[in-house]
């Protein structure tokens, strides 16, 4: 049990070290940008005192090491922000301010995680058995009909945009069919099955780009699995072919399966702008595509930080729960 807590130890120290360089360059990345953010803070009508004003309050003229240690303390110990006639409070774990709204980041991201969450959980769902689902049946039935059909829809669907899959499914699914309404975000503490409803076509297009990726790596895992001599063994004894893809085959492809969920989820956090985009959805990647348009800099920094964290986290609760499965991983 000590190397297995030494582990986990280690995973967390890893996953700190990794978010603090993480956030060290995702910092310095977007302050050292061209432009004048005060001007463009302020307005094109602005005088030279008003941009000037406009920058004292912000603090940029303040040197770049300084502006990243009141960012850390706003982190652990909060900070205070003038507004020009008071000074406004913003408790741990303080991002900062958005320049365009004068909103507390920390604020922004509380209200677009749900519905980030809402998408990515639901769709996790349906690539997950889609994509080990057809990965099993295609390893399953190799070299036959069903196999090399399954083969090319899964090179379709990785190869299709997904903004082409959402299209089609709105134009088929709504407007043809009618079968669903038009996607509408409606909150899940308002009407769960309404949200359900209007989430369904979202999850769909987020899910099959995604399950042809996992159906790919399911069955180049299972594959190289059957061929290794403890599986004939296995047949050999008289084991059925099922016990077998089941109980053995597909074990050894759980730790590749857990791997890549782990960052297609971290990732899919912030980085389903498209999906969120095509419906409406008003999602941390939508809200990150207009901080970067108007060179919101706290929001695009706070915004990134909180995706990577998910990244880094989903990374370091992978890793565990791959040790979980095989103890090996421990003593390597």
């Amino acid at each position: 049990m000590s190397g297995f807590t030494g582990f986990v130890l280690r995973r967390v120290i890893g996953a700190v070290v990794t978010l603090f360089v993480l956030s060290v360059v995702i910092y310095v990345v977007f302050y050292v940008t061209p432009g004048d953010v005060a001007q463009i803070t302020c307005g094109p009508r602005c005088s030279p005192a008003q941009v000037h004003q406009v920058a004292q309050q912000l603090r940029l003229d303040d040197p770049l090491y300084v502006r990243y240690w009141h960012f850390l303390q706003g982190i652990f110990a909060g900070q205070d922000f003038s507004t020009g006639t008071s000074v406004e409070h913003c408790p741990a774990p303080c991002l900062g301010q958005s320049y365009q709204s004068g909103r507390q980041v920390t604020d922004i991201l509380l209200t677009k995680l749900p519905v980030s969450f809402s998408l990515v959980l639901g769709a996790m769902v349906i690539w997950l058995l889609l994509g080990v689902g057809t990965g099993v049946l295609s390893a399953w039935r190799r070299g036959r009909l069903s196999e090399r059909v399954l083969t090319a829809v899964t090179l379709a669907g990785v190869a299709t945009p997904v903004f082409v899959i959402g299209l089609v499914l709105m134009i088929v699914v709504c407007g043809e069919l009618q079968l669903l309404p038009f996607p509408q975000y409606v909150d899940f503490t308002d009407d769960p099955e309404q949200w359900a409803w209007n989430l369904l076509l979202p999850w769909l297009s987020l899910a099959l780009i995604e399950a042809a990726n996992f159906a790919r790596l399911t069955r180049a895992s299972m594959l190289e699995t059957l061929a290794e001599d403890h599986i004939r063994t296995f047949r050999a004894y008289g084991v059925g072919e099922r016990a077998v893809i089941a109980r053995h085959a597909l074990r050894g492809a759980t730790a590749s399966v857990i791997a890549l969920n782990a960052v297609t989820f971290g990732s899919a956090i912030g980085g389903a702008v498209l999906t969120e985009t095509l419906f409406g959805l008003p999602g941390i990647g939508q809200e990150l595509v207009h901080a970067v348009k108007v060179v919101d800099l706290p929001v695009v920094v706070g915004m990134v930080l909180v995706t990577g964290f998910f990244v880094i986290l989903a990374n370091a609760v992978a890793d565990v729960l791959y040790a979980v499965a095989d103890r090996r991983v421990v003593l390597a």
